[in-house]
């Protein structure tokens, strides 16, 4: 190890350790400009790509995104990119679990979910509080619909409030808007 590297704290070696996997995982992947937006001539013909007036809803309110499949999408990409896609995965996987029937199932999932977003050094753990969690714990304990919406309601203010300003800002919206406005006004133009 590097001399100059010794005196740092522990956690924040671990961190840098972090943030070069990720990038190694970025200079791997294939160009994302696909994945952000850049549409192929297939893609600019297909009916799932997002509506003029999806995109510019998406900017009118965080749930009107949020309730977009292609918006969630999107906004997914965009997190990835700032590498907090963590939260996110939490609010859909809390979505799904919420529509789960079977009580075996919920009980399985609510661990599995917990495991990977609540607990203290989770693989993709989320940004709350302590005390958030230990109510989640506590609530994890009966199994039901609703043990995680505290959780799950920390996380979507954290992106409402943090996340969801950037993203309008984002060159990925700021392209998709633009790409989706040429290609409605060039369909006007032909008729």
């Amino acid at each position: 190890m590097c001399k100059c590297l010794t005196g740092l704290p522990t956690a924040c070696l671990e961190r840098a350790k972090e943030f070069r996997t990720r990038l190694g995982f970025l200079l791997q992947k294939p160009d994302l400009k696909h994945e952000l937006g850049n549409f192929s001539k297939a893609e600019r013909r297909s009916k799932y790509r997002p509506s003029l007036n999806d995109i510019l809803g998406w900017r009118e309110s965080f749930d009107q995104l949020l309730s977009s499949k292609d918006g969630l999408a999107t906004f997914h990409t965009f997190l990835k990119t700032e590498f907090s896609e963590e939260n996110i995965e939490f609010w859909m996987a809390c979505e799904e679990y919420k529509q789960t029937q079977s009580t075996t199932k919920l009980l399985a999932m609510a661990d599995s979910i917990f495991q990977e977003f609540i607990q203290t050094e989770a693989p993709k753990e989320v940004n709350i509080d302590h005390e958030t969690k230990e109510i989640t714990r506590q609530h994890l304990k009966d199994g039901t619909p609703t043990c995680f919406d505290v959780a799950q309601a920390k996380a979507r203010t954290l992106m409402e409030k943090d996340s969801y300003p950037r993203f309008l800002k984002s060159s990925l919206y700021r392209d998709l808007l633009e790409q989706v406005s040429q290609h409605s006004s060039g369909k006007h133009c032909q008729t």
